[in-house]
């Protein structure tokens, strides 16, 4: 026998790519084990009935309403004590005096139980309720990740890192050989399938090399074959700036895209990180395989050389979402990078060079809306997982964010002036900050709530 839990009030989502749906003042069904069952509308024909019916557990009030919870798909939770640090910097020095020193600590389970609970909370809090996680080479402290989702009722997508090759990572950060970074791999599959036995939102192992230039051909030959074997998700960073797709295509004489492929790593829940650099030709081979994008525009902004052009991929019909990507993207917030999306989307369209005339500056047909950056953050990260999230329907897991637009500490009014709905939500993804962000609800489990801190 089932239980049902009750929500109403307000929904903004896109069950349709880029296309904004609102249902005002919904009576939403979630069953015990976290799943929406019933969205009843206002205008069907039982709303009052069932509306009178339902125990509700919790009505929203007026200037409040329920934003699908947001999916990051691409954090590397080690680097979260450096957000904010060495940006100025090339990426070479940002990697090799901060970032590698930094995530080689991780051998310190302490260190890592530090920063992992608080960054999961963090990341809660601002509204991100699925994650696609880049960890460390260390099994343990890898797994110590994936414990701590489960334990904060967040949906982790954990990866525990390879990078086999001596000669291109640090003596004091790399795996100690390939046949060790395989074996840890599948004991880290094994070890976070059984955990997701008890984990009601789910928490998924994730093949991750972390990228072609820091891994063997042996060692990504062996992921691929453990991401058939298992049939678990992949993630790599994939023609993320002019170094990495140079570096690749001198290696290999191929493409970023094309080399994992061969690899068996471009497949089925594969998710490659940045790909500003992919061209139309490797978009078919996204499309082909069903890998995604994660587009992570803070980031980009600082390390991937260009701007991906993201309108011309979605309408290839290459699957795309947002990330961070903490902590080359400085901000946890995915409202910050919905709004970088826009802007750089509308930065590629207009050029950036004024010296040339404009229509030979910029890339016709480039920008994108703050709905379909909206919609990469929520629906678009959940296709790429190919996960049940990111939508507020039924079959869909109950994944919210309450936001409150009357919150005292940072109130959205309108003066009765700009009220549809689509103002109303473009309003909130530009303005609201974590004061807006009432409550969290994961599976149908509430998991951070304002009122109580």
């Amino acid at each position: 026998m089932t239980t049902e839990s009750y929500f109403k009030g307000d929904v903004f989502h896109t069950p349709t790519d880029g296309k904004l749906e609102f249902l005002e003042n919904a009576l939403i069904q979630v069953d015990s084990a976290g799943i929406i069952t019933k969205v009843i509308k206002k205008t069907d024909k039982h709303y009052e009935k069932a509306c009178q019916q339902a125990d509700i557990t919790l009505s929203l009030s007026t200037g409040q309403c329920f934003l699908p919870g947001f999916v990051d798909l691409h954090v590397h939770a080690p680097q979260w004590p450096q957000a904010g640090i060495a940006l100025d910097e090339p990426l070479n020095v940002w990697l090799d005096e901060c970032t590698f020193p930094l995530e080689a600590k991780y051998a310190d389970t302490d260190f890592a139980q530090r920063v992992y609970e608080d960054l999961v909370t963090q990341l809660l809090s601002r509204g991100t309720t699925t994650v696609l996680y880049f960890a460390t080479i260390h099994l343990e402290a890898s797994l110590l990740l994936a414990k701590i989702c489960v334990e904060k009722g967040q949906r982790g997508l954990v990866g525990k890192v390879v990078m086999d090759d001596p000669q291109a990572n640090p003596d004091f950060y790399r795996d100690a050989s390939t046949e060790a970074a395989l074996q840890e791999t599948e004991q880290f599959i094994q070890s976070v399938q059984k955990l997701a036995e008890s984990a009601l939102q789910g928490v998924y192992p994730v093949v991750t090399p972390r990228f072609v230039p820091s891994c063997t051909d042996e060692g990504l030959a062996g992921l691929g074959a453990l991401a058939q074997k298992y049939d678990v998700h992949v993630q790599t960073h994939c023609s993320e700036g002019q170094w990495e797709h140079d570096f690749v295509q001198e290696r290999f004489g191929k493409t970023d895209t094309e080399v994992l492929k061969d690899f068996g790593l471009l497949k089925e829940k594969a998710v490659m990180a940045h790909g500003n650099f992919i061209r139309p030709q490797d978009g078919a081979l996204f499309i082909e395989t069903g890998a995604a994008v994660a587009h992570c525009p803070i980031s980009n902004a600082y390390f991937a050389n260009g701007v991906i052009p993201i309108k011309q991929l979605k309408k290839q019909g290459v699957t795309i979402g947002l990330g961070t990507d903490i902590s080359g993207g400085f901000s946890p917030s995915l409202y910050d990078n919905i709004k970088q999306a826009v802007m750089s989307s509308r930065m590629l369209e207009d050029g950036v060079d004024v010296t040339r005339a404009q229509h030979e500056r910029g890339v016709a047909d480039s920008r994108i809306s703050v709905i379909d950056a909206f919609s990469l953050a929520t629906k678009g990260g959940g296709d790429a997982l190919q996960l049940p999230v990111g939508v507020i329907k039924e079959g869909y897991a109950f994944d919210v964010q309450v936001i409150d637009s009357r919150n005292q500490g940072n109130p959205l009014p309108d003066f009765g002036v700009f009220t549809t709905p689509e103002a109303r939500l473009q309003k909130i993804l530009y303005l609201a900050t974590m004061q807006n962000i009432r409550q969290v609800w994961v599976q149908g489990k509430k998991v951070h709530d304002k009122q109580g801190e």
